[in-house]
This record gives C-alpha cells, structure tokens and sequence, in this order.
C-alpha cells in the first residue's frame, strides 16, 4: 500500500480534492511592506492634518458665525466654507497618495454664471453640501488624530510584530471616513457636472451650425443674388440700346434665380427638412436615402410621432451616417431601422463596407455622439476592419403632445 505524501510547507491539500493534487499557498510577504509603510505614515500624519483642520473651522468658520449680525458675517462664512473646500481637496490627495483611495473630485460652484449676481453666488456659496461636509470632516477628526498619531507612535518601540495589523484597522477607518465625507454629494452632483458639460457641448453645436449657415448663405444664395442683380442691372441699361443683348441677359439672370432657389431648398433642408415636419421621420429617412449612392432600406416601426425635437435629432444622425457612407464605406448596400422600446428611439444603420469606423477616425463620428450625449442619448459603433459596419443610436422618447405642452 503506497502511503500518501505528506505536505511540504510550500504546500497544502484541499479537502474535497479527488486527485489528491497539491495546492499552493499564497506567496509570503513581509508584513512591513511599502503600502504598510504609506498606512503609518498616513497615520501620524493624521495630527498635524486634524489641528490644521480644526483650527481652521473654530477660527474662521466660528468667526463667521459670530459676525453674522455684521454686513461682514456671510461674506466671511461663505469664504470661509470654500478655504474648506480646498482642505477636502489636500485630504483627498493625501488617501490617495498614502491609502490608494481613489475618489472623485466634486463638481466646482458655478460661480463664473453670467447671470449669477453677488447675493446668488453668496448663497450658492453658504449652502454648498461640499463645504459643509468638508466642516464636519475637520471638525471630528482632532480626536481621532490624536488616538492614532499615539497608538501608531507608541506600537513604532513597544507593539511593532502587531503594528501592520492596527496600522490596516486604522486607515480603513480613515478610508471609510474620507469616503463618507470627502466623496461627491450623490448621484445627483456627479448628474449636474454632466448636465453642464452637455450644456457646453450642446452651445459649441449650435454656434458651429449658425457659422455653417452664416457661410453657406454667404458662399451660395447671397454670391448668385448678388450677380443676379448685377446682371438684372445691365440689363435695364442695355434694353433699349440693344433688346437682344439684354434679353439673353434676362435669361442668364433667370437661371440665376433658379440656381439660388434650389440652393436655398437645400439649406433649408439642411437646417428642418419641409418632408420631416409635413408627415414625419419614416417618410424624412427615406427621402434622404435617396440621395444616398448606395441603395438603403428604411424601416421605421414608429406607431406615433415622437418631439420635434428628438424627430430631428433623429433625422439628422441618420443623415450624416449615409453621408459617411456615401463617402468613405465603399458599401454595396445599406440599411436604416428605427423603432421605439419603451422611452426610447432606437435606430440602426448597417452597412456592407470596408469596415474600420471609429469615433477617434475624425469629427463626424465624434460630434454625432458628443451631440447624443448632449440629451440623454447613447452611439456605439460595432465597426471591424473589413466590415460590416453597425452603428446604434438610442434617444429618450418624448411624446409630440407633451412638447406641446411644454410651449
């Protein structure tokens, strides 16, 4: 009878092992590591940072409360609720650099509004969230560093083999309390930071779109009027002395009509197509994909209309991808699908092409999603090097009825 092994040190067997294979312990590591190192450093750091804190908030935060009956009172609090601000961020550099505790910076006050006045911005300042936690934060940590500044120098000469085991139950003490207080107020604060970087995104586009506009009328209708009435003018001159000349002039200057009309069609097309507004997106999708030079399937699934608003985000998303692929796919066919899922517009646009969109490829695919982002919106592009190329856009289903109502 072979009798079983008995394990190495380096080694240990699982109970309910069949094979009866050894299994590895984890790797030794010396208990005074370098991440140790950081935990009681931050640790004896915690002193100087508590008296530095609590003298702060007694001296200019209680000062400021004392002086409130004074025109000076609220100005003072308010500065002083933001000096706040700048120690939350001095404790969140600090647990990041010694605790590896990642946080979130909060979102700044927007205190550079344009249409914020000075009692606006001193009562945005009075009731920040940010400020006052940062005041507890400084306000209760004297205690507890002094408790740790004494048990981390004391453990240093008389507890050091225990030293690695308090010095984690600590800082995770510390880590639990720069979370609760340091980190962004909620969801809600992180969703106001996204709302004023959409807000940016969504003033960039339309400043871009009136510059486009402001340029295509300069460049085309504006260019042929101007030669319209030049040529009008000569005309008139010419019409007694020599009609003949004048009427061959007469029929350039009608062409000339003709060319800027069709020239203002498409840019009104280009800002709200007439089709779009007159009987709605399925029948707007499929008069732009007749421009496109690869043959396009539209379906759209749609049992109502959705806000004109989100119809012509809609359109003009659809629009800019066939575009792209009249371009740059060298597709063989294509196809759009809209349909609505619960609060949401869904669309798809596939292709047969080469393949290899991406969002960082240039500003067209970056913009369309910077402008979906803008309102709630989703684009992900599904674009292999070779092909097919599936670009998803998702929008929020907002009923025509309720648009209405909002105006």
């Amino acid at each position: 009878m072979t009798e079983r092994p008995s394990p190495s040190p380096a080694t240990t067997y699982r109970d309910d092992a069949f094979d009866g294979r050894p299994e590895p312990l984890p790797p030794v590591r010396f208990a005074y590591d370098a991440h140790t190192w950081k935990e009681i450093a931050h640790l004896l750091l915690n002193l100087p940072a508590a008296l530095l804190g609590f003298v702060y908030v007694t001296t200019v935060l209680f000062t400021g409360f004392g002086l409130t009956v004074t025109v000076i009172g609220f100005p003072l609090l308010a500065a002083g609720l933001m000096g706040a601000r700048k120690l939350g961020a001095l404790e969140r550099w600090r647990a990041r650099k010694l605790l590896g505790v990642r946080i979130d910076e909060p979102s700044p006050l927007p205190l550079r509004a344009r249409n914020a006045g000075f009692f606006q911005k001193l009562w945005m300042m009075l009731k920040d969230p940010v400020g006052w936690r940062t005041v507890l934060y400084d306000f209760i940590r004297l205690p507890w560093g002094i408790l740790t500044f004494t048990v981390t120098l004391t453990s240093l000469f008389v507890l050091w083999p225990v030293l690695p085991y308090l010095a984690r139950g600590l800082t995770n003490a510390d880590r639990a309390m720069v979370r609760g207080l340091l980190s962004p107020s909620d969801e809600l604060e992180r969703r106001i930071a996204e709302l004023e970087s959409d807000r940016g995104v969504v003033v960039d586009t339309a400043a871009a779109d009136l510059r486009r506009i402001e340029r295509d009328l300069h460049d085309g209708a504006q260019a042929r009027l101007v030669n319209l009435a030049m040529g009008l003018g000569l005309a008139k001159e010419k019409l007694l002395e020599d009609p003949e000349y004048a009427q061959a002039m007469v029929a350039e200057a009608h062409g000339e009509v003709k060319l800027a009309l069709q020239e203002l069609r498409d840019l009104a097309r280009g800002i709200h197509p007439a089709v779009l507004t007159d009987r709605g997106l399925d029948a707007a999708l499929s008069s732009v994909a007749t421009r496109c030079t690869v043959p396009v399937k539209v379906t759209a699934d749609l049992d109502s209309r959705p806000a004109a608003a989100i119809e012509g985000i809609a359109y003009f998303t659809v629009s800019e991808l066939l575009q792209n692929i009249s371009k740059h796919s060298g597709a063989r066919s294509a196809s759009v699908e809209v349909w609505r899922s619960g609060d949401r517009l869904l669309i798809q646009v596939w292709d047969d092409g080469r393949g290899g969109a991406r969002l960082d490829g240039g500003t067209g695919m970056r913009g369309l999603a910077e402008r979906l982002d803008a309102v709630d919106g989703l684009f992900v592009i599904d674009s292999p090097e070779g092909g097919p190329t599936t670009v998803t856009a998702e929008l929020p289903w907002r009923d025509r009825s309720q648009d209405a109502q909002h105006r």
